[in-house]
């Protein structure tokens, strides 16, 4: 455990050095400032209301992880893994005395960290945009329960990009493909909406599921079984591929 700790705590170093890490930040600050503007011109000079105490944070959510988020995750993802096997830097950490698997692990605990700390920075900026915006208390039990089963959907997409850039010669073609299968996956669920229980990218807004009146358990659960699932074989296909991948 002391190993994968250490790993994990060297990933972290890693990436936040990285610039793209700088720019998520602001990007999420810029995305969230714009949003609240928009909302505060339209709620008081379009005469639209299109938020009210807690549906700002919402609408903001809503957005993020169908934009910058799953951006932002791509970008982290193919860095740790197609970015350090292309400029060969992945071979400091492999000739280590830390196996491959707690290196894995270290760095899937860094991809889930960083989606967690962007999901946490947005719900809390997104909030206090909401008390300036809407001027009264938000709902302060569902919208953090929301942001935090935002996480598991992400977090799968996050695995799909570790396997794309496992099976990528380069950072370009894993970044691209990876947007891709994001896109074609949600364009499926659009056009075909019968494909929506095989698809993890349905699962994206399963949030909803708790802020209206009646919450369903039942379905909550068996979202959650499915999505813990994927989590499973898509931890167990992105390892095979890391281990069997030559510096």
């Amino acid at each position: 455990m002391e190993i994968v700790r250490a790993a994990y705590i060297n990933e972290i170093v890693k990436i936040s050095k990285k610039k793209k890490l700088v720019v998520s930040v602001i990007l999420s600050v810029l995305f969230v400032i714009g949003t609240a503007i928009g909302a505060y011109l339209l709620n008081n000079f379009a005469g639209i209301r299109i938020t009210g105490g807690s549906e700002f944070s919402i609408m903001v959510l809503t957005i993020l992880i169908y934009s910058i988020l799953p951006l932002f995750t791509t970008f982290i993802c193919v860095d740790m893994f197609a970015g350090e096997f292309s400029d060969n830097t992945i071979k400091f950490t492999l000739t280590g005395p830390a196996s491959r698997i707690k290196i894995f692990l270290g760095k899937i605990l860094t991809v889930a960290t960083f989606i967690i700390a962007n999901l946490f920075f947005v719900m809390i900026l997104s909030t206090i945009a909401s008390l300036v915006i809407n001027k009264n208390i938000p709902n302060f039990l569902k919208i953090p329960m929301s942001y935090i089963m935002a996480f598991m959907p992400i977090f799968i997409f996050a695995l799909v990009v570790v396997i794309i850039s496992n099976l990528a010669r380069g950072t370009t073609s894993a970044f691209m493909f990876s947007i891709l299968v994001f896109l074609v996956f949600n364009g499926l669920n659009l056009v075909f909406p019968q494909t929506k229980g095989f698809l993890f990218t349905s699962t994206l807004d399963w949030y909803r599921l708790i802020l209206g009146s009646y919450i369903n358990f039942s379905k909550i659960s068996r979202v959650f079984l499915i999505l813990l699932g994927y989590c499973i074989m898509l931890i167990t296909a992105g390892y095979y591929l890391f281990e069997k991948r030559d510096i």
